[in-house]
């Protein structure tokens, strides 16, 4: 047993709201890839009274991760204690608190953890530190802004959902969308992809796209996949014209014994780049228009594919 003293650090940002809406915030993890940069899927593991086990899929130092936190919520004090119970080397031990004061007509916002390294390593220790202190810079930078704008223009935020319906498996289906790596060979709009999985079910997913318009982009995306149920993900490298981008891929058996597919989408647009993306004359509702279009055109285009794909099957 190693004598090292842990490290600890302290991260910390004032927030222009109510420290109850901050709380809430926090405490719901759903939202955590819609508010926090690093996070691509949290799952609510097991929950009883204030305490909680929560496992989150995210990105530290670019590298996607996972891990299981135990939690626990006291909404009076407005403190949330964390601890990691199944780590990813190079961390070995890793707890913290999320700490909410009302300060004057805001609140302020610690955040702490306390960490140490596989084996003491320093090297692993260095690791630990620059990803706690990019993800904690980013997540306490990230809550400030989407808090303090939810009074503004809600129209930037926009979801949807398209569905086939397939007489096949749900793990046909599955297979298809997990075997991303195959999609310039099996889509017409992808001309080219690179898909990595160092670890089972935790994907790395590069790929040019092309639209209707006969424009091109090339984005990036973690993917947590769930055999044959579904596969969250989180784009990493977006478009010009959004500033956020989740969503996943569901297949659920149907009454006829075939499969419900479904594509989920929720984008947050980017303002600052609507005129240089789509002209001069465009707005919010042009932007939102043109990403209903281009995302649901080449979700559909895929999820047909999937369906002959798994109906060559039955």
């Amino acid at each position: 047993m190693s004598n090292a003293p842990e490290r600890e650090v302290a991260h910390e940002i004032t927030i222009r709201a109510d420290s109850a809406a901050v709380f809430r915030l926090i405490a719901d993890v759903e939202n955590w890839p819609r508010v926090f940069p690093p996070s691509v899927h949290v799952d609510c593991v097991d929950r009883e009274g204030n305490a909680e086990t929560i496992r989150i899929w995210a990105t530290a130092n670019g590298e996607p991760k996972t891990w299981t936190s135990r939690r626990g919520l006291d909404p009076v004090a407005q403190r949330i204690t964390f601890r990691q119970e199944v780590t990813t080397p190079p961390v070995a031990r890793m707890s913290g608190t999320w700490i909410v004061e009302p300060v004057g007509d805001g609140t302020r916002l610690r955040l702490l953890h306390t960490y140490r390294a596989v084996d003491d390593d320093a090297a692993g220790l260095a690791w630990i530190d620059e990803a706690v202190d990019r993800n904690s810079r980013s997540e306490l930078a990230s809550l400030k802004k989407t808090i303090e704008s939810m009074t503004e223009d809600d129209d930037l935020t926009l979801s949807f959902v398209d569905s086939v319906e397939v007489a096949g498996s749900p793990k046909d289906v599955y297979d298809f969308i997990n075997e991303a790596g195959l999609w310039a060979e099996r889509l017409p709009h992808v001309p080219s992809v690179v898909l990595t999985e160092d670890e089972p079910g935790l994907q790395v997913l590069r790929m040019e796209t092309r639209t209707r318009d006969g424009s091109s982009h090339t984005t990036e995306s973690v993917r947590v996949c769930f055999p044959h149920d579904r596969i969250h993900y989180k784009q990493t490298t977006l478009p010009a014209l959004m500033s956020l981008h989740t969503g996943y891929w569901q297949f659920e058996e149907n009454a006829t014994g075939g499969t419900t597919a479904s594509s989920q989408h929720t984008v947050v647009i980017n303002p600052e780049t609507i005129t240089q993306v789509l002209g001069s004359e465009a707005g919010v509702a042009e932007a939102r228009a043109y990403i209903r279009e281009a995302l649901g055109a080449n979700s559909r285009a895929t999820l047909e594919h999937a369906k002959r794909y798994a109906e060559a099957r039955r």
